[in-house]
């Protein structure tokens, strides 16, 4: 069981290593350098060049991106367990998303994608444990003083 403390790194973590990987998908410029580049990885691994992007699949991936990047400030400057258990059930379903269009297509290249979004999901559903006398945060409009009964006591 890992720590909260330990948790929220972890979700930061991913956080960060959203950010680096999917910057390149949030401009139509940066993502025509990446599938470039991710075409030519394709080949090198024995398949061949991934197909031409029209324009209609360059907005689909830039929106993407620019929702992963949003999604990943969110974790990076408020993680929370709630976050990161999100995160890995969305990290789960693309992982059989990029499975199926690895089923689909001669896709080696996708193995780039898929192995860290496995592990990043399965970290993120480790068990977590809150430590012994840990408090829980309180609501804002609850007193630090303690409740006094109606009988004066």
């Amino acid at each position: 069981m890992l720590p909260l403390a330990t948790y929220l790194k972890l979700t930061r973590l991913s956080a960060l290593y959203d950010i680096l990987t999917v910057a390149p998908f949030a401009t139509p410029w940066t993502f025509t350098l990446l599938t470039t580049q991710l075409s030519h990885l394709n080949g090198w691994l024995g398949a061949p060049a991934l197909p031409a992007f029209a324009p209609i699949h360059t907005l689909l991936a830039t929106l993407l991106g620019t929702l992963v990047l949003l999604w990943s400030l969110c974790r990076l400057t408020g993680p929370s367990l709630k976050l990161g258990r999100y995160d890995a059930t969305g990290r789960l379903l693309f992982s059989l998303w990029l499975a199926w269009a690895m089923l689909q297509e001669d896709l080696p290249v996708l193995w780039v994608f898929l192995l860290p979004e496995l592990l990043w999901g399965l970290a993120q559903w480790l068990p977590v444990t809150q430590s012994i006398g840990s408090s829980t945060a309180r609501a804002a409009f609850t007193s630090a003083a303690p409740m006094r009964s109606s009988r004066g006591g």
